[in-house]
């Protein structure tokens, strides 16, 4: 919720990037982590960037190793009101993803991976000055790490995800001011 109210102060264009990337798990004390069995080094963060205004509108953090596409769904449908176009990489390249999108009346501009020749075809339909935004949620991600850091301190997970949705309160109030 965080998120989304700080967003609310840029006024979203309802044109949005989606893409995920790690966060360093501060590291314990070697007996902290056996007596917690606390093994995990990184955290998954996706986040959904408004291409316009450059503003966190959503994140997901998770510690498994699931894969882009389960998560870019879940953050997607629940913000698919919102929304009026989606840009990602090939990392989402999911059909299912895609017929979903549709569903909602949102713009998947998610390119193919190449295995056919149709593929090619589908990519240059795709391809236009929305779908060329998708490097903007990296672009946020960079100037999060680079000015609040690029590891999360808390213990517990849900510490950690409290965190990691702070920083992108602040990235939005900061981009707002």
């Amino acid at each position: 919720m965080l998120p989304r109210l700080s967003a609310q102060l840029h006024d979203p264009s309802g044109h949005a990037a989606i893409d995920a990337t790690f966060f360093d798990r501060e590291n314990a004390s070697r007996h902290y982590c056996r007596r917690t069995d606390y093994r995990v080094q990184t955290l998954k963060a996706t986040a959904l960037v408004d291409t316009d205004t450059q503003a966190v509108l959503d994140v997901h953090c998770t510690t498994s190793r699931r894969h882009d596409t389960k998560i870019g769904e879940q953050v997607a449908l629940q913000n698919a009101g919102d929304l009026l176009s989606l840009a990602a990489d090939k990392g989402y390249d999911w059909m299912a993803l895609r017929k979903e999108l549709r569903d909602e009346d949102v713009k998947p501009l998610i390119k193919h991976r190449i295995f056919r020749p149709v593929d090619h075809a589908h990519n240059a339909r795709v391809d236009g000055p929305r779908s060329r935004q998708r490097s903007m949620s990296e672009s946020i991600f960079s100037t999060i790490k680079r000015t609040l850091g690029d590891a999360v301190r808390a213990r517990t997970w849900y510490g950690q995800f409290r965190e990691i949705v702070l920083m992108c309160a602040v990235h939005n109030m900061k981009r707002a001011l």
